[in-house]
């Protein structure tokens, strides 16, 4: 409405705000960075090991019967041990998953981004390289960059043709940065091994969406931050930016416009 003077968010992403209109009238935006990069970062692990392993898959062989005597290549799916893990947005949830995948026996670490991050990369002795070449080398791709008008579709149909045929691509950070009909067509044609998502376009993605058919996709309904610790600190961070904003004191996460 016209009176609208303050907008607090319970997210770190904010693709979802008209932000010239925002910008243009003065209005200023509150949102929740740092205190859900962990929670968001062990999802994405988990998401990553879940596809990589083919978890949903097995659990669902137990209940239908379909585990029967031992076959030696039954299940079998791809290890983190001395493989290429290709991070998009070496940002603080980018990093975080670097931190966490490091002791899995990752051989190196590839990003993508903007620009390089020397200071970020240090840690985990990732190197910058161009998308296509981060494609080309990684056994598994983690997407974890913002969504802007630059990275939208940026995961399309070139992108998964130079993927390997036994690599994995996971996507915690919006929907719309994957070309969705270009993934159903690597994934369905064996371009590439495996996908995990817990991001979609639209949300939620509708039960007969064609990825839902897929053995090798799992999807998870956009739970990144759903750790009750985290939401809850989420909350309070939202309300605080919220009432500094209407008392018209500096937020403590203020998105500059």
């Amino acid at each position: 409405g016209p009176g609208l003077k303050v907008i607090s968010t319970l997210s770190v992403g904010f693709d979802h705000l008209a932000l010239d209109e925002i910008k243009k009238r003065g209005i200023r935006v509150g949102y929740t960075p740092d205190v859900l990069t962990d929670a968001t970062a062990e999802l994405s692990v988990a998401l990553l090991l879940s596809v990589c392993r083919r978890l949903p898959e097995a659990a669902e062989q137990v209940k239908s019967g379909g585990w029967t005597t031992w076959k030696p290549l039954w299940m079998c799916g791809y290890g983190l041990s001395d493989s290429t893990v290709g991070i998009i947005g070496l940002g603080r949830i980018g990093q975080a998953v670097a931190r966490r995948l490091k002791p899995f026996g990752v051989r190196r670490f590839l990003y993508t981004g903007s620009g390089p991050k020397p200071e970020s990369a240090a840690e985990f002795g990732a190197e910058f390289v161009p998308l296509t070449r981060l494609a080309e080398e990684s056994d598994f791709v983690v997407v974890t960059c913002a969504l802007t008008p630059a990275t939208q579709g940026m995961c399309n149909k070139d992108f998964f043709s130079r993927m390997k045929k036994t690599s994995v691509f996971v996507n915690t950070s919006r929907g719309a940065v994957v070309n969705q009909e270009d993934l159903y067509d690597a994934l369905a044609s064996g371009q590439i091994a495996a996908a995990g998502l817990d991001v979609t376009t639209p949300e939620p993605l509708p039960t007969d969406h064609p990825l839902l058919s897929l053995k090798n996709c799992v999807i998870l309904p956009h739970i990144g931050s759903a750790t009750y610790a985290t939401r809850s600190t989420m909350a309070v961070l939202a309300a605080k930016n919220l009432l500094a904003g209407l008392r018209g004191e500096p937020m403590p996460h203020e998105l500059k416009l």
